[in-house]
This record gives C-alpha cells, sequence and structure tokens, in this order.
C-alpha cells in the first residue's frame, strides 16, 4: 500500500484475501495494517536498532512483515507466541525461507526488550514525517505540534450526528453527548448492528465535520448548493434540516456512494456529477456549502495513511483547486448569500491563507465570525477573525476531534 500509494480504504476494499475473512478478521486486518502506519517511524526505529544492516530491497517485504509483527507484539498487545509464530508463517507462507531465521530473532528479541525501547522513544517526533513536523510547528509552535501528533497515536472514537431527539438515542446507543450536539460512543461493536442504524436515525461523523453545516442558522424550506458533496455526512445535515439541497460532485463512484447513505436515511435531495469549478445554478443561491478538497492532515486519527501518501506539493497543489472553487462558489451567491468553506486540513494555506488571499484581492464577500455559542461555547476552537480551527489535540479530555477549519463568508451587496 505504502509503496503503491494507495489509500489505505481503497487497498482493503480491492484486496480479495481480505475481503473473504469473516467480519471481525476483516475489522482486526484494518486495525493492524492502521496501526502499523500510525507508528512507522517508531517500528523501523525499533528494526533498525535490530539489524546490523538493513533489509536489501529485494526482502521489502520482509520488512513490512517484521512491521506487522511488531505492531501486534509491542503496540497491539498480541501474545509474543503467537505474533512470533503468524509472522514467521507469514515468510514461509510468502517463499522467503532464508529470512524465517531472521524474522524469529528479531521478534524474540523484541518480545524481550521492545517495551522498555518503546518507552525511550519519542513517538510523536519518530511517526510523524518530516514536513509535517516542521510545517506544524511553523503553525501551531513546536508544544502544538507535538499536541496534534500526539493526539494522532490514538485510534479515533464513533462519533455520531442525529436526525432528531439526540436525547432518547443517547440512551440507546450508550454514548456520550458533546457540547457540539455530536454523540459519542467508545463501546465496541459493528456499526451496522447498533440501534437506529438500519432505520437510518443517525449516521457516522467527526465531531468537528459536524460542525460547518450549522453554521447558516435555520435554513428549513431554504434552497442550498452542497459543492464536492460525496460522501454525504454534511448533504445529510442539511436535508435533515428541511433544507433543499442539491449536490454536486465531479466523481460518480463518489456520487453514488452519497445517493446510497441519503437513500438509507431516506433524505431526498438532488444530485449531479459536475464540476465544481465550472457548473452554474441556474439562478443564483441564497446559500453554498464547499467543502473541498484537501490534503486531510486533520483527518490522521481516521486516516493514518495520509502522512505518508501526502506530500508539500500536494498541499500546494490542492491550494490552487481550493481557489478556484472557492472563486466558483463566490460567483454561485446571490447578493446577501452566505458561503461557508471548509477543509479537514491541519496546513493554513488550505484554510486560512485561502481566505485572507481572497478578501485582499476584493473578492466580493465579507467574514460572518463564528460565535463560541454557536460551536458548543468552544471558545478555544475560534481565530481571533471568527473562523473555526480545530485541533486534534482539541478536547482531549474527551478523546480529542479532528482537525478542520472554516469560514463563514457573505457575498457583498
Amino acid at each position: 500500500m505504502l509503496r503503491r500509494k494507495r489509500p489505505l480504504d481503497d487497498a482493503i476494499d480491492d484486496n480479495s484475501e481480505i475481503g473473504g475473512l469473516p467480519a471481525r478478521d476483516r475489522a482486526f486486518a484494518r486495525l493492524l495494517v492502521a496501526t502499523v502506519l500510525r507508528r512507522l517511524g517508531q517500528i523501523d526505529a525499533l528494526i533498525a536498532h535490530c539489524l546490523n544492516t538493513p533489509l536489501p530491497p529485494r526482502a521489502a517485504m520482509v520488512h513490512d512483515m517484521l512491521r506487522l509483527g511488531i505492531a501486534q507484539l509491542l503496540f497491539l498487545r498480541t501474545p509474543p507466541h503467537a505474533a512470533v509464530a503468524t509472522t514467521v508463517d507469514l515468510a514461509d507462507l510468502r517463499g522467503f525461507l532464508s529470512h524465517k531465521g531472521l524474522v524469529n530473532a528479531v521478534l524474540r528479541r523484541l518480545s524481550q526488550e521492545g517495551q522498555g525501547l518503546v518507552a525511550q522513544q519519542d513517538a510523536a517526533r519518530l511517526d510523524t514525517p518530516d514536513w509535517l513536523w516542521h510545517a506544524w510547528s511553523q503553525t501551531y509552535g513546536e508544544a502544538g505540534a507535538r499536541g496534534i501528533a500526539l493526539a494522532h497515536l490514538k485510534e479515533a472514537p464513533l462519533d455520531i450526528t442525529v436526525r432528531s431527539d439526540v436525547e432518547t438515542w443517547r440512551a440507546k446507543l450508550e454514548a456520550t453527548l458533546l457540547p457540539t450536539g455530536t454523540l459519542r460512543r467508545t463501546g465496541g461493536g459493528a456499526i451496522m448492528s447498533l440501534p437506529g442504524y438500519s432505520e437510518g436515525a443517525w449516521w457516522v461523523q467527526d465531531a468537528a465535520a459536524a460542525i460547518p453545516a450549522t453554521l447558516f442558522g435555520t435554513i428549513a424550506g431554504q434552497r442550498i448548493i452542497d459543492l464536492c458533496a460525496a460522501p454525504g455526512g454534511k448533504t445529510a445535515q442539511l436535508a435533515a434540516t428541511g433544507a433543499r439541497v442539491t449536490a454536486i460532485d465531479r466523481s460518480p463512484r463518489r456520487l453514488d456512494r452519497l445517493n446510497a447513505n441519503l437513500a438509507r436515511l431516506s433524505l431526498p435531495v438532488e444530485s449531479l456529477v459536475a464540476d465544481a469549478a465550472t457548473w452554474r445554478p441556474p439562478e443564483p443561491a441564497r446559500y453554498v456549502l464547499l467543502d473541498a478538497p484537501c490534503t486531510a492532515t486533520g483527518a490522521i486519527r481516521r486516516h493514518p495513511d495520509v502522512p505518508h501518501l501526502k506530500s508539500p506539493d500536494d498541499v500546494t497543489r490542492l491550494a490552487a483547486v481550493q481557489e478556484r472553487l472557492i472563486n466558483a462558489a463566490i460567483d454561485m451567491l446571490a447578493p446577501g448569500g452566505m458561503l461557508v468553506y471548509c477543509t479537514c486540513s491541519l496546513e493554513p494555506q488550505e484554510g486560512v491563507q485561502q481566505v485572507q488571499r481572497l478578501l485582499s484581492r476584493g473578492a466580493p464577500v465579507r467574514r460572518k465570525p463564528v460565535a463560541a455559542a454557536e460551536i458548543g461555547g468552544l471558545a478555544e476552537c475560534l481565530t481571533p477573525d471568527g473562523d473555526l480551527r480545530t485541533l486534534p489535540s482539541h478536547l482531549s479530555e474527551i478523546d480529542g476531534i479532528d482537525g478542520f477549519y472554516a469560514a463563514r463568508l457573505v457575498r457583498n451587496g
């Protein structure tokens, strides 16, 4: 997956071996790979500690097997005999007979020394690629970067947005009600077997991702355009308020997923396959939501592959895409119309700098600052200009939140 630069979920979905496993085993396979990605810097440092010379390129798969074994042994707390045996058997199965002894020796050594070595590691720094560490240190300070990196080492909890009657579903789902209105569930169990799933009473959506759609205020009966809408969490929020939603996405496959999600929820929307940068509505819109494509560095807790798939070049490339999209969104607005622009990125080029550039070049919009009362009183999640800026280290006492940026803009006139 890493060498082919493929997203984790796509790689797992397209893997027939994993797809043929029982649900519980598929979940463990994903957890195992996600743990390797989350702890990759630490794991590779442990491998280097145990080897006199690096493995040759032709043995790259052996290196990956060691990563899997170490993740089980030291981070998932699999019993040592099981972690060692399954990894050695995997080397045998994949035809690396000459490396079975090395795999066995490294894992047995780490079964004795590993926990002590891990305790001495600077996990936050090791598990964060240099480009991200430097970028976050420059933007949020070194302490802020460290807080973000430490938050990424934990599995994200299950956050849920309900259509209505939040207190009833809080009790049924044995969940905690967050200040923003999201339900957070820490218990286990398959999502599809939880109460309310089959009848479409709720959907999975990180607490931070659920905030931007609420910034329009009361929009029942109003027409709203949702740009780059798939997979549809925000679309569902807007439709559940009674708004008349037009959902736009350029990917037919992603829009099919949105339509399937909205069908389960029995929420009517109009959906169109179109490029939001060039598509225009038949008449100017009162409300537009733009959840722009981004590097997703704010969602690393849920997508630990992101740091290893993205680069500074992606930030630059996507910032250019976002600029085209935000200009298009403004062009769609009627005078006095409102745009909420958001990304799940921690990079300022994809957030606040987009809005600063927009305003500095005289775009016909002005900020409408967000008040703390609109987001559950979470004043620490607002910038001095009144934009939303959540960090993974926010709400650390209740297992954190994804990194999100949102700005609310009103068209002049």
